[in-house]
């Protein structure tokens, strides 16, 4: 693309959807069948951390058995490609960008990393966790999966929002643009002057701030636009 050195992409669930790893709005998958309360925030864990383990247990192994799909492989392909820099953010924690051989920065946490509540280290996750894990640096019962709750900080921010603050072209694919401050992303680029495009298979609660729209599923609509992009197009 003419005018385009710095790029920053961010990508949702609905990137890795057609590899058979459900989002939160679909039905019938783990999230529908529990409460983001009840698994996913700080109190949850506290309350009933076997339940917690239980359920990203679950999500761990769909995760290890699950593939890329051509819409991961064209962002690997991109990343490896590209002239200028590239920075790949994800919300995702299932690992999909790096089996696919891309370099990604994980503001959600991962599936397979571990994290100590007592000391903050980490580790790599057996495919099951249980209640009372001990630390492997600090001996304290308190492994928890190394995911960004709902009430939590997400990792990586101020790096992410400076390369924001400097991208020339902001792409989001399969966001549902509901969860922040990941949802503003597009906002901070638009403030900087960059170009903004969102990739997704229907719009999304952000669609209005984008400058440009592709809409299908990713595994068809990404691979085109990473042809263009390369392409100067």
């Amino acid at each position: 693309m003419q005018g385009i050195e710095r790029i920053v992409i961010l990508t949702g669930a609905g990137i890795s959807a057609e590899s058979g790893l459900g989002t939160f709005r679909d039905e019938g998958g783990l999230w529908a069948q529990h409460r983001i309360e009840d698994v996913a925030t700080p109190d949850a864990f506290g309350r009933n951390p076997a339940l917690v383990h239980e359920f990203y247990n679950a999500r761990r192994r769909q995760a290890a058995d699950a593939a890329p799909n051509a819409a991961h492989a064209a962002l690997a392909r991109l990343q490896a490609d590209w002239s200028g820099e590239l920075m790949l953010v994800t919300q995702n924690v299932d690992g999909l960008h790096e089996k696919a051989g891309a370099d990604v920065i994980h503001m959600h946490g991962q599936l397979d990393s571990a994290l100590c509540a007592a000391c903050a280290y980490r580790w790599p996750a057996p495919l099951d966790m249980s209640v009372g894990e001990i630390c492997p640096s600090c001996g304290a019962p308190k492994a928890r999966p190394d995911i960004v709750w709902f009430g939590e900080m997400p990792y990586h921010v101020e790096r992410i929002l400076d390369a924001l603050q400097a991208c020339d072209l902001f792409a989001a694919v399969g966001t549902s643009g509901q969860v922040y401050p990941a949802a503003g992303f597009v906002e901070e680029a638009r403030i900087a002057g960059a170009r903004t495009v969102e990739l997704n298979l229907r719009d999304s609660d952000m669609s209005y701030a984008f400058e440009y729209h592709i809409t299908g599923p990713a595994s068809e609509t990404v691979p085109r636009w990473v042809d263009r992009v390369l392409a100067g197009g």
